[in-house]
């Protein structure tokens, strides 16, 4: 059997590099402009409730003089209900690699970086849940079921209820300013339009080849939170590493709304001890949810490929 050490490594220490390099997590450009923008905290409730307007008043209209005037009432309110989600991160830490992990040998601390990594975690699992498709019920509710023409949203039918479905095109297959257009212009009304455009990098980059070079202007706010953009309508166009394959959203985040409770924010769980393990454990929690209160002023073109 050879010997493990030569005489080099034997009397010469490794040098490690005082960072930790993340290979595994992606960018998540929507969630940091919601996270600005459309974060909302609670204090609780058995269910979140955003109440709706969806038709217009029908006992109204033109008369003259003495003409009788209807008195019909009719509804024109209702309601979305988003339930409670909840999320959590583990960390679990044995005595022994604690107590290796100490002194001059450490180099890194390994309860800070394992810190550091679930956050990031659960900054994954968001980023995923946004885009989500309702095949996992107990992640939040995502776009592709929001911008959609068949799901039930918010206990809601788009398929019994046109004015709850969102603007879909799923027959374009090749990306061009005319579809993009298109798009837009269905999910706007009077000054109401997207605000921003999310996407794959794949559809980001066949955006840009369409642009002219002195076409291609950025969103400030968007830069400086560290993410690449183009313009589109005045609307940022962003690559985002969670936007599913063939997809591009035309969203208004005005109507967006990412719910959390105030009370379970990314919030940390100590770390406690099991009586019968050298071992210690901590979480960090998430409870919210997230939905949109009028559909049709977003947009998707759910089938494009270049």
């Amino acid at each position: 059997m050879p010997l493990t050490y030569d005489q080099l490594s034997a009397i010469t220490q490794k040098k490690f590099i005082p960072k930790l390099y993340d290979n595994i997590f992606d960018s998540n450009a929507l969630l940091m402009r919601l996270k600005k923008k459309s974060y909302e905290k609670l204090d609780g409730g058995e269910r979140i409730v955003v109440p709706l307007n969806y038709a217009t008043v029908t006992s109204s209209g033109w008369y003259s003089g003495a003409d009788t005037l209807l008195t019909t009432d009719n509804d024109v309110m209702t309601a979305a209900e988003y339930t409670w989600k909840q999320l959590y991160a583990n960390i679990s830490i044995t005595g022994a690699d604690e107590r290796k992990n100490s002194g001059d040998s450490q180099v890194l601390s390994l309860v800070k970086n394992k810190v550091k990594i679930a956050e990031k975690t659960m900054l994954d699992k968001l980023g995923t849940g946004i885009y989500s498709d309702g095949s996992d019920t107990k992640s939040i509710v995502g776009l592709r079921d929001i911008v959609a023409t068949d799901q039930t949203v918010g206990g809601i039918s788009q398929s019994s209820y046109s004015w709850w479905q969102g603007g879909v095109d799923s027959t374009t297959t090749v990306l061009s300013i005319a579809a993009m257009q298109t798009r837009f212009t269905a999910a706007t009304v009077n000054n109401d339009k997207p605000t921003v455009i999310a996407t794959t990098r794949t559809l980001y980059n066949s955006y840009y080849a369409l642009l002219q070079p002195q076409q291609r202007f950025q969103d400030s706010e968007t830069a400086k939170g560290g993410f690449e953009n183009l313009m589109f309508n005045g609307a940022p166009v962003i690559p985002d590493s969670y936007c599913p394959a063939s997809n591009m959203f035309f969203l208004n985040e005005n109507y967006l709304h990412l719910f959390v409770h105030k009370d379970c924010d990314m919030k940390f769980e100590p770390f406690q001890k099991p009586v019968n393990q050298d071992v210690k454990t901590a979480k960090i929690l998430w409870m919210g949810a997230f939905g949109s209160s009028n559909n049709r002023l977003h947009g998707r073109l759910s089938a494009t490929t270049s």
